[in-house]
């Protein structure tokens, strides 16, 4: 196992998640989860025994505190947290729900980590023994400062030759500053050696279009191939990204849930002759995950998040392309079945789900 130090940066957050038809109110009760999904990436790599570190900015008082203890109790260092600012951000996600469901609340404004600005974070510091650096555009999503502050952060990783990966997860209702995605976005991710996310989430925030019909038959094949054109997009877009991994999930009542995932890696040779001259090819190769299913869903929240630590996690081991999916796919499988925002699975339980999908 790599000794280098992963940092994930991004906002903590509390989920509450009620029951409705006002069961929360007669019973005086909601379930309260820490999350957020920079800090879910970071607590499934520490569950693996992949060392971690949390870069947040959190208010100086009790809640604070009790947050950053719980993620020390799951192993995660919070050494880079700035402890600024007076408030906690949160949502509130109905059970059952996910969070692309439209009865999601945000409840983030004037939070610590959406007053962050450049110069407010030594990156120098944060990233001294670092290996990886991972965020997500749900940061730059917040307001122009935190998005420049992760152009800064960007910028000094890059410098001290640290990899870069960003999850491409699309929250509409959190671009509120006036701007568009893909006036943002892809001056973040030219950045990236590796990029996350759906088919739908590079159209929305780097204009890469989807076939508007390959939805209407569900063809496996169909998805496959949209997967390809999209990832060749991106590496062409963006020369210093060597792969590209989308996920697909899909839940019909009376089929349950099916999902899988891919993971299309540049051939190295396409790589370097790109560097010499250049251009950036988009020659590369499509590893598909085996496909999962599962006729019951515990939580749908923070699966996404499991899938991209399994990402990150495998890429430091060395696993080759075909592990490395299987691998993140399953992990992505195996949170649906558990309550909270962050994976507890061990790596054995993740390889027991592959082997079950055999």
């Amino acid at each position: 196992m790599t000794s280098s130090i992963v940092v994930s940066f991004g906002e903590i957050l509390l989920r509450m998640s009620p029951m409705l038809e006002g069961r929360w109110l007669s019973d005086a009760s909601m379930p309260v989860y820490v999350g957020g999904a920079e800090a879910n990436v970071a607590c499934a790599l520490a569950s693996w025994g992949q060392p971690v570190a949390y870069c947040t900015a959190m208010p100086d008082h009790y809640l604070g505190r009790e947050m950053a203890a719980y993620l020390e109790s799951r192993g995660v260092d919070t050494t880079p947290v700035l402890w600024t600012g007076n408030r906690v951000g949160a949502y509130y996600l109905p059970q059952g729900s996910d969070l692309q469901h439209a009865g999601v609340i945000y409840d983030r404004a004037h939070s610590s980590f959406a007053g962050l600005g450049p110069g407010m974070i030594d990156w120098d510091l944060v990233l001294q023994d670092a290996g990886w650096f991972h965020f997500s555009a749900i940061s730059p999503a917040l307001t122009p400062s935190v998005a420049a502050l992760c152009r800064e952060g960007l910028e000094a990783a890059t410098r001290k030759g640290v990899r870069i990966s960003v999850d491409l997860n699309y929250r509409s209702k959190l671009w509120q500053y006036g701007v568009s995605p893909v006036s943002v976005m892809p001056g973040l991710v030219e950045y990236c050696d590796l990029v996350m996310g759906n088919l739908w989430a590079a159209e929305s925030l780097l204009g890469i279009p989807v076939d508007k019909d390959v939805h209407q038959d569900g063809n496996k094949q169909r998805y496959l191939d949209h997967s390809v054109a999209t990832s060749e997009a991106i590496l062409r877009r963006f020369p210093r990204c060597g792969r590209v991994a989308h996920t697909f999930r899909f839940e019909k009542v009376a089929e349950g849930l099916r999902y899988y995932a891919t993971l299309f890696e540049r051939e190295r040779a396409a790589a370097a002759g790109s560097a010499a001259h250049g251009t950036a090819s988009a020659a590369g190769r499509l590893h598909v995950s085996r496909e999962f299913r599962t006729d019951a869903v515990v939580d749908k929240v923070g699966s996404g998040d499991c899938f991209m630590g399994g990402l990150i996690y495998a890429s430091l081991q060395g696993w080759d392309p075909q592990q490395t999916i299987d691998f993140a796919a399953a992990a992505a499988i195996g949170k649906l079945q558990e309550k909270g925002d962050a994976t507890h699975q061990t790596v054995s339980q993740v390889r027991t789900t592959i082997e079950r999908h055999a």
